[in-house]
Parts: structure tokens; sequence; C-alpha cells
């Protein structure tokens, strides 16, 4: 196979995840009127980041992707 059909197929996998991804529902957001405890909130924003390292290893997300959604986690 040569190299330009194979950087062309790993591209469009890439993109139709990006695709899926984007077009997946928004997940439930949590009632706001309960206080959440400081301890699992940081314990969720480390797994959510952890989440996201791994979708930036995987190629899914772009290095600025990776960035901006983790400021918005940390509410930077």
């Amino acid at each position: 196979m040569m190299p330009g059909r194979r950087v062309a197929r790993r591209t469009a996998r890439r993109t139709s995840r990006r695709m899926a991804a984007a077009q997946a529902p928004p997940p439930a957001a949590a009632p706001a009127a309960t206080p959440a405890p400081a301890a699992p909130a940081q314990q969720d924003e480390m797994a959510e980041i952890q989440k996201l390292a791994q979708l930036k290893e995987q190629g899914i997300l772009t290095e600025e992707e990776f960035a901006a959604k983790k400021k918005q986690i940390l509410g930077i």
C-alpha cells in the first residue's frame, strides 16, 4: 500500500471519530442546586483530563483542542 493512502485513511478515520463525537448528545448536567464536595469534584476533573489526554494520544484531539478543553474543565 502506498504511504499516501495510509495517511488518507488515518485522516478519514480521525475525522469520522471527531464528527461522531461532535454529534453525540451532551452529557446530562448535574442539578445546580446540589453542592458537590470539593474532593470528588477534583477527582472528576482529573479523570476528565486523563480521558482527554488519552484522546490526544490516540490522535483524536489536537494539542490545541486538549489545552482548550483542559482550561475549560479547570475554569481557567
